[in-house]
């Protein structure tokens, strides 16, 4: 009898998600209210964001109507990693600026900050860094930049709930910050969006903008959109609050335990972590060196019933919906890292069995290629 598959993520929902659900479908009251509000300040406190927090439908709007409320429109550009979810560049684009793509730095696969000071032009308007996969970007000396040129930061932190960088909290570094609560995330709402914003100002746009330009019923402000969050989904992510400090302490525990593990396979690279980081291992991703990173990947799969994941393959500035703004860039580090990442599982599900299992498959694997 073969082994059950390891899955690269597992959403975790239980009984008091859906005691949730059950409470507000009895309420009667399911769009946008008590239980959104509730939320809203309740994940404020939780990661100490000391902002006003606005709930969204997904990280997408999020991130789009935080570019919106900041100001961001045509004309501007705004810098921002090519390795990343399409949805980095997609929001810039959609708010009618100009995504500036430029490479990482290898260890931490954040924005390398020579080459945002690079790519700074009189246009430049903001910097979008990615708190990728768990880690914080290189805040202090993105930060710098942004103080030195006058710009602003807009931090994609879809990944990083409960990071930080030297004692701060993620999501408190930028004019505002966007956390997604897709299933697959740290926690979840079923899906929706966060964004902890820096002013008063911000946050006011954002409610105008996520309830067709209006607070007050039919005294449309701007034009505006749909993006409410549901009280349904913010019941889910309620319950969810109270759960993702244990959920994340087992991510660094599996996180651990597969460091120790892979420790010294020959072109196997594990994650690394900066000295002012806590990394909250979104996901768990090595490098392998060579062209060998598929290959690793269906033979995990296929031989050993242990489930991996690219993020991402494909860099942003080579996507046939993004190339067009940047025409014949060559960003090496980004291209290095798209050949060769791979997520492994990490997430709390986990049994020490399942770890002992990803382990020894990934010896395996190696050395067959090796």
């Amino acid at each position: 009898m073969s082994a059950a598959f390891i899955p690269p993520a597992k959403p975790i929902i239980g009984d008091e998600e859906r005691a949730a659900v059950d409470r507000v479908l009895t309420s009667g009251m399911v769009a946008q209210g008590p239980e959104v509000a509730a939320f809203e300040q309740e994940f404020a406190d939780h990661f100490a964001l000391a902002r006003s927090v606005v709930a969204v439908n997904s990280g997408t709007s999020g991130q789009h109507l935080g570019l919106l409320a900041s100001g961001v429109g045509p004309g501007d550009e705004i810098i921002v990693p090519s390795f990343t979810f399409a949805a980095t560049g997609n929001t810039v684009a959609l708010s009618g600026a100009t995504p500036v793509f430029v490479d990482i730095e290898p260890d931490f696969f954040s924005l390398s900050p020579e080459a945002v000071r690079t790519a700074i032009t009189p246009r430049t308007k903001g910097i979008m860094p990615v708190h990728l996969y768990g880690h914080p970007f290189l805040v202090d000396e993105i930060e710098t930049i942004a103080k030195e040129h006058g710009l602003a930061i807009y931090e994609d932190a879809a990944q990083a709930h409960g990071a930080s960088w030297n004692g701060r909290p993620v999501g408190s570094f930028g004019d505002f910050a966007m956390f997604s609560l897709y299933p697959t995330k740290n926690m979840t709402s079923g899906e929706g969006g966060m964004v902890a914003c820096a002013t008063d100002e911000i946050a006011r746009n954002m409610r105008l903008l996520r309830n067709q330009g209006m607070e007050t019923r039919y005294a449309n402000e701007v034009i505006g959109f749909n993006t409410r969050m549901t009280d349904i989904h913010a019941a889910i992510g309620r319950v969810q609050l109270t759960k993702v400090d244990a959920w994340t302490a087992e991510r660094q525990r599996n996180a651990a335990a597969l460091d120790a593990g892979l420790a010294g396979i020959a072109g196997l690279s594990t994650p690394q972590v900066a000295e002012q980081a806590v990394h909250v291992y979104h996901q768990y991703t090595v490098r392998i060196d060579g062209n060998e990173r598929d290959r690793v990947s269906e033979a995990l799969r296929e031989e050993h019933q242990v489930g991996s994941g690219v993020y991402y393959p494909i860099p942003n500035h080579r996507l046939p919906s993004l190339a067009h703004f940047a025409p014949s860039l060559e960003l090496p580090e980004t291209e290095r890292a798209a050949r060769e990442v791979l997520s492994l599982p990490v997430h709390p599900s986990l049994s020490e069995a399942d770890l002992d299992r990803i382990i020894t498959a990934m010896h395996a694997v190696m050395s067959a290629g090796a």
